[in-house]
């Protein structure tokens, strides 16, 4: 962690906006992109009924079952990629990296020698081979108010855009004079992308939050509620007192493209002193933007900085993971339907591989990461040990029991690996091998888990499944 203290700025507002006026437009060197690519399976929510957001019906979701993917599933799946493995009894057998074992062989047997040794281990680990190495916090961030509402939702809820911004410095002699509205001749023009949250107005005391990492089109995370998408029902959370917050990463903070010349990396590359040290892929780059998200947390008000979770799903749940990871002011790390790269364990050879997934998005990661394809049982770390990163916070893993390319079973054993790092600190029983039943919700302590049936993606049922983790688990914090 970096030690340096760091100088936060919060600029009053300049301009209030009202909520459906003409979008705020990106300043210079902003991420901000006018397209994002559609990828698949993973495509932009549609627009959806007021009342899908603001009362769901969960009624196709009361049947409870033991997940046991059909035999059509698993022949329709396989049809469309012959040389990936969606067969059970075809995993072949693996050895997974012990968890609570140093890289010196020692064994970690008290939370203090987790966090003192092993921690910092695995980070430094995972940074290496798998996610790369992020910035530190910029030092010269700062937060302007650019939109307010306090009447959005038909009054249940104070509508903020914030504007966040940092530059970084540069050598004097290096740059030229610069003679325009006090920007700092010593620093690079700023780097800008926006943060929107919704705080409910009806409320005793400041708020928790959950924070959206949005990977998809920014019309999911709608400021003016014009649009509404299932992806992410704010309605429905401030009902239920939680302020919602959104990033949409991969239109304002890096670009869904490996082809990418324009985001955080690039501004990074062109004025970061020592870019070369900077392996950060998308996935980082999107996480740490969650940070800096946290980092205007901590100067408002109305939002209960013990209570923060972050969400986020597919390639944005792969994201909240190594936030929640990494950054330990998130109480909660929810990650949804995320698979390789994610919570899935690389060694088990079911659904997406490491393979597949470089040669389809190879910007996401580190460079190392792909060097081990097809010889996954020779990487340092598996993704148990991210997942136990976040330990003792919360943790909740989902998947949908039709996607098998994100290979359910390996997420839920991944987790029940992870847990004994959360035994070691006394917050629950290891778990065991046994999945929870489909659409059941099991919830130990700070971990929680739940399969829902149908497709990928994030639906209200599964929105309303975290949030029950979250009143369980911020209970304790409220008080």
């Amino acid at each position: 962690m970096n030690m340096m203290t760091h100088r936060i700025f919060f600029v009053l507002p300049v301009l209030l906006l009202a909520v459906g006026s003409v979008p705020v437009r990106a300043s210079r060197g902003t991420g901000i992109l006018p397209v994002i690519q559609n990828h698949g399976r993973d495509a932009h929510a549609t627009e959806t009924p007021d009342g899908v957001t603001t009362n769901p019906d969960f009624s196709k979701y009361e049947k409870k079952f033991p997940w046991q993917p059909s035999e059509k599933l698993v022949n329709s799946a396989a049809s469309k990629r012959s040389t990936i493995n969606y067969d059970e009894a075809k995993v072949r057998p693996y050895t997974l990296p012990d968890v609570l074992a140093l890289t010196s062989g020692e064994k970690v047997t008290t939370s203090a020698a987790w966090e003192q040794q092993r921690r910092s281990e695995l980070l430094d680990l995972f940074r290496r081979y798998v996610y790369g190495f992020a910035p530190p916090k910029p030092e010269t961030l700062t937060f302007r108010l650019v939109e307010s509402d306090p009447t959005a939702m038909a009054g249940k809820a104070t509508l903020k855009r914030i504007a966040i911004s940092f530059q970084l410095p540069v050598a004097w002699a290096s740059r030229p004079r610069i003679q325009d509205h006090g920007q700092d001749a010593r620093a690079t023009e700023p780097f800008t992308f926006h943060l929107t949250l919704f705080v409910p107005n009806r409320r005793q005391g400041k708020a928790p939050v959950f924070l959206l990492l949005n990977h998809r089109g920014p019309e999911n995370t709608d400021p003016t509620r014009r649009t509404k998408t299932e992806f992410w029902p704010a309605e429905y959370a401030i009902a239920r007192g939680y302020a919602m917050a959104a990033i949409n990463v991969a239109a304002e903070v890096e670009p869904d493209d490996a082809k990418a010349t324009t985001g955080v990396r690039a501004f990074y590359r062109r004025h970061y002193a020592k870019p070369e040290e900077l392996t950060w892929g998308a996935l980082s780059a999107w996480a740490w933007s969650g940070s800096r998200a946290v980092d205007y947390f901590e100067t408002d008000p109305d939002i209960d900085t013990a209570r923060i979770a972050v969400i986020g799903h597919s390639r944005g749940g792969k994201t909240s993971l190594w936030a929640g990871a990494q950054d330990a002011r998130f109480a909660l790390a929810c990650v949804n339907d995320a698979g390789e790269g994610g919570p899935a364990l690389s060694r088990r050879n079911f659904g997406e591989d490491n393979a597949a997934i470089n040669k389809s998005f190879p910007h996401w990661f580190a460079p190392k990461y792909a060097t081990y394809a097809g010889k996954e049982e020779t990487l340092p770390v598996d993704q148990h040990e991210v997942v136990a990163l976040v330990a003792p916070r919360g943790y909740h893993g989902a998947d949908a029991a039709e996607d098998l390319w994100a290979d359910p079973r390996g997420s839920w054993l991944s987790l029940v690996e992870a847990s004994k790092v959360w035994a070691l600190y006394g917050k629950t029983a290891a778990l065991r091998d046994t999945m929870p039943l489909v659409n059941d919700l099991l919830i130990d302590g700070p971990l929680a888990y739940h399969i829902r049936a149908g497709g990928h993606g994030l639906t209200p049922f599964d929105w309303k499944l975290h949030l029950d983790h979250a009143d369980a688990l911020f209970k304790k914090a409220a008080k």
